[in-house]
């Protein structure tokens, strides 16, 4: 693809092109990083991007660059380079936006592959493909479009919407609904038993789990993650949330539109998640908890009380972002004052 053909097509997606030069327009192969570019790839530099990186933009051997608009000493670097650039409001969305145009989707096949097992009163959609040895079981219904890899199983009553794509091996329980253009990423399960169980005096008696579990549009889920259903009433993951490898949702969780979680969050059954809402890596919530709006937990957050809208967190249990900061910097001098204060309490003493 020539430089010219990405600069045509950026300009109509949602990086904000704000200028470019072309001189050598020249073919873009691939796609590299700054400091492993070379001739035919094109490379990106992010708003903050660190300085040993914004330094490389004189050097770097790539053939085009993506370059941030409010950097006024990158501006005058790119004047001076040979290298052809584009300047854009957004050059991080750029790069994503290019990787899709030099590295498209491979398309499946539509069609069923001779090995799946399909139910009774199975609704399949136009253009829909079923990879080698999935199961699809009875009065299931999937959208047109969607596309089911090698292995995957969909127990009885599920409802898969348009566009979906459900990775190997993935597994989605009875009565679980997907919206469309959902993503669901190799061995993730949606719609598995949430952990009831009652305590007696001849042992835990099992509380059955007869809710389902909702994914609006646009929800991607990760490798290896779960996401439970209720013993009654529903989970539900609102539109546009994304959520990482190895993450945890519990029963009856209700998580809203716009979120990520990234690798091993954990939220306990019950708990209500806002829009918006950030989860850094193997963060925690208890059951029952209330997250506001907009919320930011840093990683290993353990979150045990509601939290309003609009708060940054951090620590165990979770307090405001910049007191954990200042806690975390005295923890070092714990052992100091720990015998400064010895030494006082002698003094009182005598």
């Amino acid at each position: 693809m020539q430089f010219i053909e990405i600069v045509e097509k950026l300009k109509k997606g949602q990086s904000g092109v704000v200028d470019f030069k072309i001189k050598n327009n020249p073919v873009i192969l691939t796609a590299a990083s700054l400091e492993n570019a070379k001739d035919n790839d094109i490379s990106f530099l992010d708003n903050n991007s660190p300085l040993n990186l914004r330094n490389l933009i004189e050097t770097s051997k790539a053939s085009a660059l993506l370059l941030p608009a409010n950097d006024t000493y990158i501006i005058e670097i790119a004047k001076k380079i040979s290298v052809d650039w584009i300047i854009l409001k957004e050059p991080k969305i750029a790069f994503a936006e290019t990787l899709e145009f030099l590295y498209p989707s491979n398309v499946e096949s539509e069609g069923i592959h001779k090995s799946a097992v399909i139910g009774q009163n199975v609704k399949i959609g136009l253009g829909v493909s079923i990879g080698a040895n999935a199961y699809i079981g009875d009065n299931t219904e999937i959208g047109a479009g969607t596309i089911i890899h090698a292995g995957v199983v969909l127990y009885r009553n599920v409802r898969i919407g348009a566009k979906n794509l459900i990775h190997a091996n993935s597994v989605i329980h009875s009565g679980s609904k997907l919206g469309d253009k959902c993503v669901i990423n190799a061995n993730a399960v949606i719609g598995g038993e949430g952990f009831g169980f009652v305590p007696t005096s001849n042992g835990w008696k099992k509380m059955p789990q007869v809710g389902i579990v909702i994914l609006k549009n646009k929800v991607e889920v990760g490798s290896g993650s779960t996401i439970d259903r209720p013993s009654v009433g529903e989970t539900i993951i609102g539109e546009d949330t994304k959520i990482d490898n190895l993450v945890q949702i519990g029963h009856g969780v209700t998580i809203g539109k716009g979120c990520a979680m990234a690798a091993q969050v954990g939220i306990a059954g019950g708990a209500q998640i806002g829009d918006g809402v950030i989860l850094a890596g193997q963060v925690g919530i208890s059951n029952r908890v209330k997250i506001g709006d907009g919320v930011i937990a840093s990683s290993k957050t353990g979150i045990v009380s509601n939290i309003e809208a609009g708060t940054v967190v951090s620590g165990f249990p979770a307090i405001p972002n910049k007191l954990w900061l200042r806690c975390s910097a005295n923890f070092k001098k714990l052992p100091e004052i720990a015998k400064a204060i010895r030494q006082l309490d002698r003094k009182k003493s005598r």
